[in-house]
């Protein structure tokens, strides 16, 4: 494919400031240019803030989703069919603790493999990325050895902002901007395994339906999107809620319900914003992970969080026959160690070869737990 002439990269980014919607190959065909650099930065700024000033079309995000998985993703295969992913666009306005994460180790010792894409910390101080890292996940290696964890160990997280996975723009881009923009939702679904089940948290409840609807067109079959509201804050959060109410989109086999869950409904204690809000650095992030994880009691209101989120996911995949009884076999995991033994077992093999990573894990339970 010949670079586009900048003359006609800048003569869509002129439709874009018009409001006029782009059709997914030309949205395609724009990206593909994003992520060769075939433009200045000047331009591919200017075209993202456009597009997400105009507000981006499902055809729009389709186009740009396509352009990052067939020229910006490392693939692996020989996963097994019931892999799920769970993770979050980011960009919304209230940062928690690392919830997604937490619940990920809850799924998977259902025994419903996870297989994660998530990203280093951008707009909060400890991201996906971050926080594995801390607690002994090599996050700078090869996709195969990540679905090998997945193989083994039944859970595995592809760093989304490495060059080993993404070896073209999308890094580049994403370390630059600090704005919402297609890229946190095309790039969260451009997946090195390619899952057709996930929950996808959105940083607004006007996304929830648009990206259910975009999930179905490239092949995702069965998932949740969610955006959950805290009570008395102005900003919401791109994941389930135990502040407040959370919308829903449900996608199965391309058809789409939307519905409202409060944390009661669900079975949880309504919590405060600040009990669930991000650590004020990541050594205490890391700390309130490895307590959580391990079920200790001392954070109650995330331990909710990851029972909600891991709950809706083992609903979603139907080892749960509600959200409730979802919620109450993820808090059962969590007090009965569970989670913290799959972060082990997940370490041994997605670890620094020389063992460094396990000794890391040990050590911080040590300080953490004792």
């Amino acid at each position: 494919m010949q670079p586009m002439p900048t003359a006609e990269f800048g003569s869509y980014i002129q439709r874009l400031i018009e409001r006029r919607d782009l059709g997914r190959q030309e949205c395609y065909r724009l990206f593909s240019e994003l992520m060769r650099n075939s433009q200045s930065d000047l331009q591919q700024g200017a075209f993202l803030a456009a597009l997400a000033a105009k507000g981006e079309t499902v055809d729009e995000m389709a186009g740009a989703w396509q352009a990052i998985d067939e020229f910006d993703t490392v693939h692996v295969v020989d996963l097994p069919e019931t892999i799920v992913d769970n993770s979050g666009t980011g960009m919304d306005g209230f940062k928690t603790f690392n919830v997604s994460s937490a619940a990920a180790l809850v799924v998977a010792a259902h025994g419903i493999p996870v297989a994660r894409h998530g990203a280093r910390a951008i707009t909060s101080r400890c991201g996906t990325v971050d926080i594995m890292e801390s607690v002994g996940i090599n996050i700078e290696c090869e996709a195969e050895l990540v679905a090998e964890s997945v193989r083994q160990a039944g859970i595995g997280l592809f760093n989304g902002m490495s060059p080993l996975i993404h070896p073209g723009g999308l890094g580049r881009i994403l370390s630059q901007i600090r704005f919402g923009t297609i890229l946190n939702i095309a790039a969260s679904l451009a997946h090195p395994a390619r899952p057709s089940r996930a929950l996808r948290g959105v940083y607004s409840a006007a996304l929830v339906e648009p990206v259910a609807r975009l999930m179905s067109t490239i092949g995702y079959r069965k998932a949740l999107v969610v955006h959950g509201t805290l009570d008395g804050e102005q900003h919401g959060v791109d994941e389930l809620s135990v502040c407040g109410a959370s919308t829903i989109a449900c996608l199965e086999d391309g058809s789409i319900s939307r519905l409202e869950v409060t944390p009661e409904e669900a079975g949880i204690s309504r919590h405060s914003a600040a009990a669930v809000a991000a650590a004020a650095s990541r050594q205490e992030e890391t700390a309130r992970f490895i307590s959580v994880a391990a079920g200790s009691g001392v954070y109650r209101a995330c331990e909710d969080f990851t029972a909600l989120n891991a709950g809706a996911l083992l609903w979603m995949c139907g080892s749960s026959c509600t959200l409730a009884d979802g919620v109450a076999d993820a808090r059962h995991t969590l007090t009965s160690g569970g989670a913290l033994d799959k972060l082990r077992e997940w370490c041994g093999v997605q670890a620094d070869p020389r063992g460094k990573g396990m000794q890391q894990l040990i050590r911080l339970e040590k300080e953490v737990l004792q």
